[in-house]
């Protein structure tokens, strides 16, 4: 019929593993605030008018906020809501165990403080007697050439410096030797201090990795190590380039889902 509008089209926000574990977007002040019971929960959301074609739903830190086209009316969207009523749920709840996750991953700069490293917990020690940061591997401590009274700052800055240094010796070894059995040829290696990203590659060769992914077990660093290298065969998500990274790691999903498990340590 001539001037009728198509219905709108749902669209779900995805979870994007290397753009952040959901996509994070910040409270709008300008979009009204509202409430909704789906089931038996009543649920605030921001609702925005935007020029788009369909009704879109993220979840992020703020709660869940909705854009809708502006012809559509206010109980189009709500029988929208009530019909993702399920999805909403579960991404709601993840988000708040995801910033409990970061809660929990938040470190505590001073003598003494534990933090993983390669998967496992160390701890840092003070040590003025010390001229540079020195590993123990039998103890599983890092010493910092520090006085007792060093501040917070100090103690971060040294010790990031030293994680980074780390990074880059463990993370180059890792991408030669899935860039060799990719057969595709690396032209650069750069650490990220991205807080979403765990990993870019671009066309011309280059790569990046977040240096934070030392704080992580062996498997996943390999995991996002050959996700990214895989992307100078296929600079896409198709079926071709998940077979791709299976060609090397036959068992990715499990790392994947333990990344997926995993928050960027507080730093």
């Amino acid at each position: 019929m001539a001037g009728k509008r198509p219905a709108p089209l749902l669209q779900d926000s995805q979870l994007s593993l290397f753009d952040a574990d959901a996509e994070l977007v910040g409270a709008d002040a300008a979009a009204p605030r509202r409430e909704l019971l789906l089931g038996h929960h009543r649920i605030a959301y921001e609702l925005k008018r935007a020029r788009r074609r369909s009704i879109g739903f993220v979840v992020g830190p703020q709660g869940l906020r909705v854009s809708a086209p502006r012809w559509v009316p206010l109980s189009e969207i709500e029988r929208a809501l009530h019909h993702k009523g399920e999805w909403i749920l579960r991404k709601l709840v993840e988000q708040r165990e995801r910033q409990r996750r970061v809660q929990a991953a938040r470190i505590e700069w001073r003598d003494g403080a534990v933090l993983p490293y390669l998967g496992q917990s160390m701890s840092l020690v003070l040590a003025a007697a010390e001229t540079a940061p020195r590993w123990l591997d039998e103890t599983r401590q890092l010493l910092l050439p520090l006085p007792a009274d060093a501040s917070t700052q100090q103690i971060r800055d040294l010790a990031q410096a030293w994680l980074q240094a780390r990074a880059r010796e463990d993370f180059l070894p890792r991408c030669r030797h899935f860039a060799a059995q990719l057969g595709v040829s690396m032209r650069s290696l750069r650490l990220s201090s991205a807080q979403t990203r765990w990993g870019s590659a671009s066309a011309d060769g280059s790569i990046r990795l977040n240096w934070r992914l030392i704080h992580f077990a062996p498997a996943i660093i390999d995991y996002v190590v050959a996700h990214e290298l895989s992307h100078l065969r296929e600079m896409n998500h198709s079926p071709a380039f998940w077979e791709t990274v299976r060609s090397v790691l036959p068992d990715f999903e499990r790392a994947r889902d333990a990344l997926r498990e995993e928050s960027i340590v507080v730093q």
